[in-house]
C-alpha cells in the first residue's frame, strides 16, 4: 500500500546536532545517512512519503568532514517541531535509537530560538547562586557528608564542622538515600539545623544540600520536605532519575532551590571516545537545558579517567551561549586534595565550585582548620 504525499506545517526552524562518526569515509557517511532516518521517521528510505515528510521531517546532512584519520564529523539538522517542545522527545531526537549503535557520538547541539524558549533552564545559574551565598567573585567550595553508615546525628556533626570552617555548600554524598541506618527525613532535618547553627555562630551563609535522588514517586516530595526543613539547595543524579525529572524540579516554583547534578550512572555515555555523548554536551549543555545550576564531574588527576582536555570542554559547555539559558558552575570532584587546588584554579578560574570530600579529612586531624585552609586558598586567588 502506498502512502500519499503529505504536507506538514513547519516553521522552518531546525535543530543542529554534531555527531562524531568512527570509520573510513564510506562507513562514516553511511552512518550519517542512517542517522537522518533513524532519529526521525525510522522507516525505509525508499518508502518515505514524498512532500514535507521526505523533505522536512527526515533529517538533513548539512556538513560532513574528516576529523582525523579514523573519524568524520557530520552536522545533521532536524525540524524543531519533531521535538514537540519537550526535553524527553528532544533527547529521543538527539540520540534515541542511534545510541544503540557503535561508533556514533553526540558532540554538541544548537537549538533555534523558538525551541530554546520552551526550556527554562537553570533557575539560578552562576549569578543567582552567587547572590544567594553573597559571594560575588571567588570560586565556591563544596564538600560531601560521608562515609555511608553514619547515623543522622553523626553526619549533622560533620555538617556543623564543615560550616564552622566556611565550606559554602555541604552536600549529602550521592550514596545517602533513605537507608534504615540513616533515614532521609531525619538526616535532612538534623543536617539543616546543624548548618544553620554554625551560620549563627559565624555569620556566614553556608548551605546544606541533601541528595533527593529517589524512586520517581518520591522525588518531588523529598524536594519539598528538604526545602521546608531548611535545606538551601538540592542534589539529584539525573542519570538515575532521568534528566526530565531534574527539569521538573527546576521548573517547580514551590521548590525554587538551586540544583546540583551528580554524574552517577552517566559514565558510560562519556568513557569511550567513539560512543555516547561528549563531556561538553552531557555535563554542560544537557545539564543546563535540564535545569541544573551546577554540574559535578570527575576532576583530572583524581580516581577517575577524565583528561584535562575533557574537563576543559565541560567548562565550555557550561557557559556556551544558549539564548536565555544561564551559564552554570562546573563542579570538579572525585579524589581531589587541597594540594591540587592551585593547579585547579589555573585550569578552571573563578567560575567553578571545587568539591573536596575525603581530602578535607586527610589534610590534617583538625577538620575545621582544614576547611579554613581550603577557603583561604581560594580567597587569595
Amino acid at each position: 500500500m502506498s502512502i500519499p504525499l503529505m504536507n506538514v506545517p513547519l516553521s522552518g526552524e531546525r535543530v543542529h546536532v554534531t555527531y562524531r562518526l568512527a570509520g573510513d569515509e564510506k562507513l562514516a557517511h553511511e552512518k550519517a545517512a542512517a542517522l537522518v532516518l533513524e532519529q526521525t521517521v525510522e522507516f525505509p528510505a525508499e518508502l518515505v512519503p514524498a512532500g514535507d515528510i521526505r523533505e522536512k521531517i527526515v533529517g538533513h546532512i548539512v556538513a560532513f568532514e574528516r576529523a582525523d584519520e579514523n573519524h568524520f564529523t557530520a552536522v545533521i539538522d532536524y525540524a524543531a517541531e519533531i521535538t514537540g517542545g519537550e526535553l524527553a522527545q528532544f533527547l529521543n531526537v538527539l540520540f534515541g535509537n542511534s545510541s544503540l549503535k557503535p561508533g556514533i557520538r553526540v558532540e554538541k547541539f544548537e537549538l533555534p530560538p523558538a525551541l530554546l524558549e520552551k526550556f527554562r533552564g537553570p533557575r539560578f545559574g552562576r549569578a543567582g547562586w552567587r547572590a544567594r551565598l553573597g559571594l560575588p567573585k571567588r570560586p565556591l567550595l563544596a564538600t560531601a557528608l560521608k562515609p555511608m553508615g553514619l547515623a543522622p546525628h553523626a553526619l549533622a556533626e560533620l555538617a556543623y564542622q564543615f560550616a564552622l570552617g566556611g565550606i559554602d555548600l555541604i552536600k549529602d554524598d550521592h550514596g545517602l538515600a533513605d537507608q534504615p541506618f540513616c533515614p532521609f527525613r531525619e538526616r535532612v532535618e538534623q543536617c539543616a539545623q546543624a548548618v544553620a547553627r554554625a551560620n549563627r555562630a559565624t555569620g556566614m551563609q553556608c548551605i546544606y544540600m541533601p541528595n533527593i535522588t529517589a524512586p520517581a514517586d518520591r522525588v518531588i516530595a523529598n524536594a519539598r520536605f528538604a526545602r521546608a526543613a531548611g535545606a538551601g539547595a538540592l542534589m539529584i543524579a539525573p542519570g538515575i532519575t532521568g534528566l526530565d525529572t531534574m527539569r521538573l524540579l527546576a521548573d517547580d516554583d514551590s521548590i525554587a532551590l538551586p540544583i546540583m547534578a551528580h554524574p552517577a550512572l552517566q559514565g558510560s555515555f562519556v568513557t569511550h571516545p567513539d560512543n555516547g555523548i561528549s563531556h561538553y554536551a552531557l555535563f554542560g549543555q544537557l545539564a543546563r537545558l535540564a535545569g541544573a545550576d551546577a554540574s559535578i564531574f570527575p576532576n583530572v588527576g583524581g580516581r577517575f579517567s577524565f583528561s584535562r582536555a575533557e574537563c576543559a570542554s565541560i567548562v565550555k559547555g557550561a557557559q556556551v551561549k544558549m539564548g536565555h539559558v544561564k551559564p552554570i558552575f562546573p563542579t570538579p570532584g572525585g579524589g581531589m586534595s587541597l594540594e591540587r587546588v592551585q593547579d585547579m584554579l589555573e585550569l578552571y578560574g573563578r567560575e567553578v565550585i571545587f568539591l573536596v570530600g575525603g581530602g578535607l579529612h586527610t589534610h590534617s586531624p583538625n577538620l575545621v582548620a582544614n576547611c579554613r585552609a581550603f577557603r583561604k586558598m581560594v580567597e587569595e586567588f
